[in-house]
């Protein structure tokens, strides 16, 4: 698999390439994810946005934020790798990695600002997950995530699949879910896990931006 992925391999037009050539540092790609794309509401239904749909939208949800870092990634001479944590009672989360001194670091597009970006100390893949799981509850203040995915290597996949696509990119997110999952605990665990308190609630339902009002017709 090529280290560099070149303009020609992804498809991309000049403009769009050397936007992401210039986030040639994760902490790059997570501020341009966090400051310059704005979190995808899925007004009108739901979503797969490409990396293309996502530079042209300037709107993004997990996955796509992860598949624009991901990308970006590649052209700088990194693997691009998605990373999957699984959920129950609640909707998953799809985060990119990498890898600095031999430690996983993430990064992360999300409207709520726990479940973002986490430095590179993580000496496997399972506590990188586990640095997730307090933030991680639903309405009820259950905490819901359970499982997390081996690395997912998008050179591995057709860039007209994830990078180009001009409609939804559900082939891509249906290939995530089929790959090899971990338990993060067991039933046993599962059972002893505290609600969130009312400050935690509070302190989670702090978002960057406003949902928005949609006029009913």
């Amino acid at each position: 698999m090529k280290r560099y992925a070149t303009r020609e391999d992804l498809g991309l037009t000049r403009a769009e390439f050397r936007r992401l050539a210039v986030l040639d540092t994760p902490e790059k790609i997570q501020n341009f994810l966090t400051y310059e794309v704005h979190q995808n509401f899925e007004i009108g239904g739901e979503t797969v946005l490409s990396v293309r749909e996502v530079l042209k939208q300037r709107r993004a949800h997990c996955i796509e934020g992860a598949m624009v870092a991901a990308c970006a990634l590649w052209i700088n001479g990194e693997p691009p790798l998605l990373f999957d944590l699984e959920a129950e009672r609640d909707v998953d989360h799809v985060v990119t990695i990498f890898k600095r001194h031999g430690c996983w670091g993430a990064i992360s597009k999300t409207n709520s600002p726990v479940l973002r970006w986490r430095d590179p100390i993580y000496r496997s893949l399972r506590e990188l997950a586990v640095s997730y799981v307090h933030e991680y509850c639903n309405k009820r203040g259950q905490k819901t995530l359970r499982r997390y995915s081996v690395p997912f290597d998008l050179r591995r996949v057709d860039p007209k699949i994830w990078v180009t696509n001009g409609k939804h990119c559900w082939d891509l997110a249906n290939m995530l879910l089929d790959i090899r999952h971990y338990p993060l605990m067991s039933r046993r665990q599962e059972k002893s896990l505290r609600l969130r308190d009312k400050t935690e609630k509070i302190a989670n339902g702090i978002l960057q931006y406003p949902r928005p009002v949609v006029k009913k017709s």
